[in-house]
């Protein structure tokens, strides 16, 4: 099954501010509406579809906007609508200098496979928030064949993604995907908390969620660039679901070289020199594996959670209690 089919995913569709059904104008196939009455979405052509990307989004409460959706249609900066072109560059690169660039994240590999056995329906439903590209280590979730299907969705539509919207407001029912994946995407939202919400929201009962958040890493997208969790900070923000895992997505070694990577750019004044600082330092991400747990979990570039959707949520004393840290004294 792997991608949903886009026809499916338009039955699914439902309206970002109030869950009422969409429904697909009759006289038009390019835009739908809300089907509740009262609602400000119920307009005709309130979410139009832009080639073939339905855009789902409560402009009135999003930082994304429709004239900035339409744009990147003609972008000249993107192959794929809105996604710059220098990492698409950067993914075309011959594997062998791909790797040093951006390895393997072995550790979203293995967690992914362990979310897909873990999932008990088939098929089963997985929801990728911001799934405008494939997210390292998450290829084989593509190609999981007929018991996987996957929706993805992004500010900007691709190949992988069959609608645009905002993850404060995810366009689908309430108990409806078995499993959601948000990998590098929560430093990116203005509040991680209503999104993480909107997660626990659209999980059926028992549903697993998988996400990767920066911890030390330097700004990375600019403007869109908010947030950074410890590995408390990031448990307290999935409260309401009980931990299968978590710990760091990438250490000490990796946490070293961003810094580099920035510090020469703050010296020089040039992005160029501190990735060209990145790749011929690569080798200090082997320095992840070498570090003493609680240290990593300490100075990690990046944390990730394995949970399953609860009833409950956790206290913040749960929290506190649950540090497992260098930082005892």
């Amino acid at each position: 099954m792997g991608l949903a089919l886009a026809s499916s995913v338009a039955r699914l569709l439902v309206c970002p501010r109030c869950h009422s059904a969409l429904l697909r104008e009759p006289d038009a196939v390019s835009a739908f509406r809300c089907s509740a009455p009262e609602c400000p979405y119920a307009a005709r052509g309130s979410f139009p579809v832009l080639d073939r990307w339905p855009v789902v989004v409560d402009f009135d409460r999003s930082l994304l906007d429709a004239d900035t959706v339409a744009g990147w249609l003609n972008a000249p900066d993107a192959g794929e609508v809105g996604r710059p072109l220098r990492r698409q560059m950067v993914d075309r690169l011959p594997r062998s200098m791909r790797v040093i660039w951006k390895p393997l994240n072995r550790v979203a590999e293995r967690n992914v496979a362990r979310l897909l056995d873990l999932v008990g329906d088939r098929p089963a439903r997985v929801l990728v928030v911001g799934g405008g590209t494939v997210g390292n280590g998450l290829e084989a979730l593509y190609g999981t064949g007929d018991d996987v299907e996957v929706i993805g969705f992004d500010l900007y539509g691709s190949s992988v993604t069959q609608l645009i919207a905002d993850a404060h407001a995810i366009p689908l029912p309430t108990r409806s995907v078995d499993a959601v994946i948000v990998q590098a995407v929560l430093e990116h939202v203005l509040d991680p908390q209503v999104v993480v919400d909107e997660i626990h929201r659209v999980l059926k009962d028992g549903g697993l969620v998988y996400a990767e958040t920066p911890f030390m890493q330097q700004v990375h997208a600019g403007a869109h660039d908010f947030t950074r969790f410890t590995a408390s900070g990031h448990r307290y923000l999935f409260r309401a679901f009980d931990e299968i895992d978590a710990g760091p997505t990438a250490g000490l070694g990796t946490a070293t070289l961003w810094s580099l990577d920035h510090l020469v750019r703050g010296l020089t004044r040039s992005s160029t020199l501190g990735r060209l600082t990145r790749a011929l330092l690569f080798w200090l991400r082997l320095l992840d594996g070498l570090a003493e747990p609680a240290h990593a979990l300490d100075g990690a570039s990046a944390v990730f959670f394995l949970g399953r959707r609860a009833s409950g949520t956790l206290t913040g004393r749960q929290i506190v209690a649950g540090y497992r840290g260098a930082q005892r004294g």
